[in-house]
C-alpha cells in the first residue's frame, strides 16, 4: 500500500530537513544576523567572535571590493569621505532631504537626481540601497558560513515609522546582496517576539526602541498570539549618533575649538572618541578626554556620569514627547501597560532606563542583550515562516501596500484605509445619497494613492438596494473595509434607518506586481501637487451640480406659487450664471456663483420652508407635535 507524504501548512514535506533561515537586523550603527539553532535564537558571530557588525562601508578603489563592518569603521578617522556610516538614515529618502542632512555627514553627494542622491566615494557614486546591500551580503555570507549552507529566506527588521519608500528600499538592498525576503518585521515586534510575549503576554507592551540613528516608541496590543499595533511615533534622526555629536561640541567649547578648526578627519576621530566616552560611562562615574586637532593636543580634561546626563537631558526628553503622543494617540493610560521592552544600544545608558522606568512607572525589560533583542525576534519569525515550527504560531501582521477607498461624487476618492495600516484592520465611514428620493447606491471599491478614480485601480462594484425614499442627504449608510491577515478584503454596507445591507469579498492586492505598486506610489509623489488642484476642482463641481439640481427641482415645484414673475427672473437669472460658470474650470468662480445663487433665493427659501410647515401643520393642533 503506497503512503501520502503528508505535512501541516507552511511546513516542510520533509520534517527532519531543517530549512536555513535567519533574522537580520539591519540597524543604523551595528547589524546583526540570527538563527534559531536547537530550539534556541542565537545571534551569529564572525570568525572573530564578534557578534555585532558595525553599519559600515569604506570603498578603496574602483573595480575593489569595498570593505565592510570592523575594518572600515577602522580607518573611518583616515579617509572619511570614502567610509560611509549610518546610511539607514539615508534610505528611501530623495535629495530634498538628504541635503537638509549634508552639513553634518562628511560625505560627498552627486544630488542631481531628485529621486535617489549618490554618495561620491573611491570606488564610484553609490545609493544608499547599493550600500546598505553590502552590509547585508557580509550578514550573508556569515550566516551561510556558519550554518553550512545556502538560506533559503531570512526577516528584516525595520523601524515601525518606515514609510513605503524606506520598506522598500530595504527590500531592494536585499535583493541585490541576494537575498530571498520573507517579509519585513517591525522593530517593536520582533522585540516583543523575542521576549516570548506573544505565547503568554495579554495586552499593551510598549516597546521604546533608541539606536544609533533612530528612536521609536511603538504600542503593541498583544491578543492571544495577535500582535496589534495601537500606535507609533518617533524621530528618524535621535539617537545615540546625536549623543556622541553633544559629548564632541561639549568637548569642542571647552577646547575652544570650532568646527572650521577641525577637518574631516579631526571631527571623525572626535566623534569616535565621543562615542567610547559615552560607552564607558555606562559603568564608570567618570572618564578622562581630550581634543585633538592634527597633531596638537587642544584639551585633555574629565567628563563625569552626571555631566554626560546633563548633556543629553533634551535629548533624552525629545523621546518622552512621542511617548506621550503615542499614550494619547492609542488612548491608552500609563497604568494599562503591562511590561516596557528596552531596544537599541543607547538603552544602556543608566539615565535613559531611570527616565523610562519612571514614565511607564515599571522596570523595564533588559534581560536580554538591546543590541541583540530584535535580530533575535527576527530569526524566531524566519523560522517559522521556513516551516521549521508547527503549532499555534504568532500571527504576523503584514501591511497594505497601497491604500482602499471608494469612489465619490465627481470620480474623487474617499480613503477609508491608508496604506502601510497594519492588518488585520477593521474600519468604517457613512456617507450619503446625493438625490431627493434615491433608493439605490453603487459602490466602487479602488486601490492607490491618487485623488482621481481614473488615476487608481479599481477592485470592484457592487450596489446597495432598498434604501428608504428620503431627501438628499437624509440616508446614512455604513461602508465597512474589513481586511483580515492574508490581505482578503470584505466591504459591507448597511443604511441605518431600513437596516438594509450588502457586501462583496475582493483580493487588494491580487494582480499587483512590485513594479506596479512601486509605480503608483511613485505617481502620488510626483502628481500631488495636480491632486489638490483636481480634488478642489471636482469638489467644487458636485457641490455646483448640487445647487444647479435643488434650484431647478424647486422652481419646478412651486416657482410659480411662491415668486413673482420679477423674482423669478432674477433667481433664473442667477442659475443661468451658475450654469455657466459649472461649464468651465475656475473652481473660485463656481465657488462665487454658488454664493450669488444661494443670496439671490434667500428670500425664496424661507417662504418655501413656512410653505412646507404649514401643509406639515394642517389639519393638527401643535400640541400634537
Amino acid at each position: 500500500m503506497a503512503l501520502l507524504q503528508i505535512s501541516e501548512p507552511g511546513e516542510s514535506t520533509a520534517p527532519h530537513q531543517h530549512r536555513l533561515a535567519a533574522g537580520i537586523d539591519l540597524g543604523t550603527t551595528h547589524s546583526l544576523i540570527a538563527t534559531v539553532r536547537s530550539g534556541v535564537a542565537e545571534t551569529l558571530p564572525d570568525t572573530q567572535g564578534r557578534h555585532l557588525l558595525p553599519s559600515v562601508v569604506r570603498y578603496i578603489a574602483s573595480g575593489a571590493a569595498p570593505v565592510v563592518g570592523w575594518e572600515a569603521i577602522a580607518q573611518a578617522t583616515e579617509d572619511p569621505h570614502n567610509t560611509i556610516a549610518s546610511i539607514k538614515r539615508l534610505m528611501g529618502r530623495g535629495s530634498d532631504d538628504v541635503r537638509a542632512l549634508h552639513a553634518r555627514l562628511p560625505y560627498e553627494f552627486n544630488l542631481n537626481d531628485a529621486r535617489v542622491p549618490r554618495l561620491r566615494t573611491a570606488g564610484g557614486e553609490f545609493s544608499a540601497i547599493e550600500i546598505s546591500a553590502e552590509i547585508l551580503k557580509n550578514l550573508r555570507v556569515r550566516g551561510e558560513q556558519t550554518l553550512g549552507g545556502e538560506l533559503t529566506g531570512v526577516v528584516i527588521t525595520v523601524p515601525a515609522y518606515f514609510d513605503d519608500a524606506q520598506r522598500q528600499a530595504t527590500k531592494d538592498a536585499a535583493k541585490l546582496a541576494g537575498l530571498n525576503v520573507y517579509r519585513l518585521l517591525n522593530e517593536p515586534t520582533a522585540a516583543a517576539v523575542a521576549y516570548g510575549l506573544d505565547s503568554g503576554t495579554e495586552g499593551v507592551v510598549a516597546v521604546y526602541d533608541l539606536g544609533g540613528g533612530t528612536f521609536d516608541i511603538s504600542l503593541l496590543r498583544l491578543n492571544r498570539g495577535i500582535f496589534e499595533v495601537l500606535a507609533t511615533a518617533g524621530d528618524t534622526a535621535l539617537g545615540g549618533d546625536d549623543m556622541d555629536h553633544v559629548i564632541a561640541e561639549y568637548l569642542l567649547q571647552q577646547a575652544g575649538v570650532t568646527r572650521s578648526d577641525m577637518d574631516a578627519k579631526d571631527w571623525r576621530r572626535l566623534l569616535r572618541d565621543a562615542r567610547t566616552y559615552k560607552e564607558r560611562l555606562t559603568d564608570a562615574p567618570a572618564v578622562a578626554v581630550e581634543v585633538r586637532t592634527g597633531e596638537r593636543v587642544a584639551y585633555q580634561g574629565e567628563l563625569s556620569r552626571t555631566q554626560f546626563e546633563a548633556l543629553i537631558e533634551n535629548l533624552l526628553q525629545r523621546t518622552l514627547t512621542p511617548c506621550r503622543r503615542v499614550l494619547r494617540d492609542a488612548g491608552v493610560a500609563t497604568a494599562e501597560i503591562v511590561q516596557v521592552v528596552m531596544v537599541g544600544g543607547a538603552t544602556r545608558t543608566p539615565r535613559v532606563r531611570a527616565a523610562v522606568e519612571q514614565f511607564f512607572a515599571r522596570p523595564p525589560l533588559v534581560d536580554i542583550d538591546p543590541d541583540k533583542v530584535v535580530a533575535i525576534g527576527a530569526a524566531i519569525q524566519a523560522n517559522t515562516l521556513a516551516g521549521n515550527k508547527s503549532g499555534d504560531e504568532l500571527l504576523l501582521l503584514d501591511v497594505l501596500p497601497l491604500s482602499l477607498g471608494l469612489e465619490t461624487m465627481g470620480g474623487l476618492v474617499e480613503q477609508i484605509i491608508p496604506r502601510n495600516t497594519t492588518l488585520p484592520v477593521t474600519r468604517g465611514q457613512e456617507f450619503t445619497t446625493f438625490k431627493d428620493g434615491q433608493t439605490a447606491m453603487a459602490l466602487h471599491i479602488v486601490q492607490g494613492e491618487r485623488d482621481l478614480v481614473a488615476d487608481c485601480r479599481s477592485l470592484a462594484r457592487f450596489e446597495l438596494r432598498g434604501i428608504m425614499p428620503m431627501v438628499a442627504g437624509m440616508a446614512r449608510v455604513l461602508v465597512t473595509f474589513q481586511v483580515d491577515a492574508d490581505g482578503l478584503l470584505n466591504v459591507s454596507a448597511r443604511e441605518q434607518f431600513s437596516g438594509v445591507a450588502t457586501d462583496i469579498v475582493v483580493k487588494p492586492s491580487y494582480g499587483l506586481k512590485d513594479g506596479e505598486i512601486e509605480r503608483m506610489l511613485r505617481d502620488s509623489f510626483e502628481y500631488a501637487q495636480v491632486d489638490v488642484v483636481q480634488r478642489r476642482l471636482r469638489e467644487q463641481q458636485v457641490e455646483t451640480d448640487r445647487e444647479i439640481a435643488a434650484v431647478a427641482t424647486a422652481l419646478a415645484v412651486d416657482g410659480d406659487q411662491l415668486l413673482s414673475a420679477s423674482e423669478r427672473v432674477v433667481i433664473e437669472a442667477a442659475l443661468a450664471a451658475l450654469k455657466q460658470a459649472r461649464a468651465g474650470d475656475d473652481p473660485i468662480a463656481m465657488q462665487d456663483a454658488v454664493k450669488a445663487m444661494e443670496k439671490a433665493a434667500t428670500d425664496y427659501v424661507g417662504r418655501r420652508m413656512n410653505s412646507n410647515i404649514r401643509k406639515a401643520m394642517a389639519g393638527h393642533k401643535i400640541d400634537e407635535f
